[in-house]
């Protein structure tokens, strides 16, 4: 490809920035819905689709079903060779789309290369980081993740006098984002412990050894279950409220708060602004040094505190700037962070993609079908009723997150294997938990 081999920081960095696509992705769509809507004249079954098969849910839980066995089965590599280019495809289809269908086919492919593209890029940055540095290099992607909508809630607020074509270009800017990282890609190298586990797989073969049942393992071992009910209970859980607020957020300041769409995406870019500052000061030059059980329940604890101050505090300026900086603060030490970390340590390499895939499915669903909902919640039953919903949802990811927080911190990722799962390879297979 003419591309120089990507290693290191920048290797790091080059697969992180699926994050800031993805949530660049989501902040983009949610910020122009409006006028997309007034322009080809949608009606609301036409929003609910858009929104439902957006990169925020069930378009990114179908890419990521997929994208997960394919990059176990064919490699790390392969899914940043094409994933990209699929990505491309689908946000110049939006940024020029002049009908429905257009804009429709944009949304959905888009959201399935982002669903392919986020589990891969959390497998391989842990794959390739060293073990004394694994939070600080998985951190990264969360910072991406944060920079994508803080940058695209800026770029809504100068482009906004624009109107539709600001919306254009904030799609065009995340084309040409995607294309220097599908380029800087090309310099990969493929996951060392992907390859090793390749070449053991066909000694196994040639041995006569079966392989057995991925899928149906992911679910009939203990250890699995365990850190599934871990994992899908942090993220799930957290991500209800977290993922209703990327779309809807905006909504509640201007229905709720009484604030215009541009103080409302300015709110939105502050909070984010804090969500990139402790992802960085917090998880990653925390999260390898300190008890990471103690380091989530506080993020976990000041996002409860947020939404309780949201919910039960009038919408003024002083509770509206507290929860920015209590709910922004906490999301950079939070379930995400942690999730990104946990689900790439706790499952073996030969299917630690597809388990990241299979959950984030899952997870992706479960806000598809919370967003169709929330609406008609709020409408019917108030903010203040969706607000208890949020805590009780909030309260319920803290008290799984801090009672089943894993003791992986400064372990390779094959100490962590051989821990859980004894020698996967040979005929012991001892099962050993390393939860606390």
């Amino acid at each position: 490809m003419g591309a120089k081999k990507t290693t290191g920081w920048k290797a790091t960095i080059s697969v992180a920035m699926a994050n800031y696509i993805e949530a660049g992705s989501i902040i983009a769509a949610a910020s122009s819905l409006t006028l997309w809507q007034a322009y080809l004249n949608i009606d609301n079954m036409g929003v609910g689709l858009l929104s439902a098969l957006s990169a925020n849910a069930f378009g990114a839980a179908i890419g990521a079903l997929i994208g997960g066995p394919l990059t176990d089965k064919f490699g790390r590599k392969f899914i940043f060779t094409y994933d990209l280019l699929l990505y491309m495809v689908g946000v110049l289809l939006i940024a020029v789309s002049f009908n429905f269908p257009m804009l429709l086919i944009g949304t959905i492919v888009t959201g399935i290369a982002v669903g392919a593209g986020v589990p891969v890029s959390w497998t391989y940055i842990a794959e390739e980081s060293p073990k004394e540095k694994r939070a600080a290099h998985v951190g990264t992607a969360q910072l991406a993740w944060s920079i994508g909508p803080m940058v695209t809630f800026f770029l809504a607020v100068v482009l906004a006098p624009l109107g539709l074509l600001g919306s254009r270009l904030i799609f065009i800017h995340l084309l040409i984002v995607a294309g220097v990282t599908w380029y800087l890609r090309q310099g990969l190298d493929e996951s060392k412990m992907w390859e090793e586990q390749q070449a053991q797989d066909k000694k196994d073969l040639a041995l006569g050894k079966e392989k057995g049942n991925t899928f149906k393992e992911l679910f009939t071992l203990k250890v699995n279950r365990q850190a599934l009910l871990l994992l899908i209970g942090i993220y799930l859980f957290w991500n209800l409220t977290a993922g209703a607020m990327g779309y809807f957020m905006p909504y509640i300041y201007e229905n709720v708060g009484g604030l215009s769409t541009g103080q409302a995406n300015l709110l939105q870019a502050f909070l984010w602004m804090f969500t990139v500052i402790v992802t960085y000061f917090g998880f990653m030059k925390l999260a390898d040094k300190i008890s990471r059980r103690l380091l989530f329940g506080i993020g976990a604890g000041m996002g409860l505190v947020a939404w309780i101050l949201l919910t039960f505090m009038p919408m003024t300026w002083p509770t509206l700037i507290a929860f920015v900086i209590l709910w922004g603060s906490s999301a950079g030490i939070g379930a995400q962070a942690f999730y990104a970390l946990w689900t790439s340590e706790l499952f073996p390499t030969r299917y630690r993609a597809s388990a990241q895939g299979t959950m984030y499915f899952i997870v992706r669903t479960g806000i598809a079908i919370y967003s169709f909902i929330l609406p008609t919640l709020m409408m019917t039953l108030g903010f203040k009723v969706a607000g208890i919903v949020m805590i009780t949802f909030l309260a319920i990811h803290l008290v799984i997150g801090v009672v089943l927080a894993p003791n992986t911190q400064g372990k390779t990722l094959k100490q962590i294997e051989d821990e859980r799962y004894g020698d996967l390879n040979g005929n012991g297979n001892k099962k050993v938990s390393n939860f606390n």
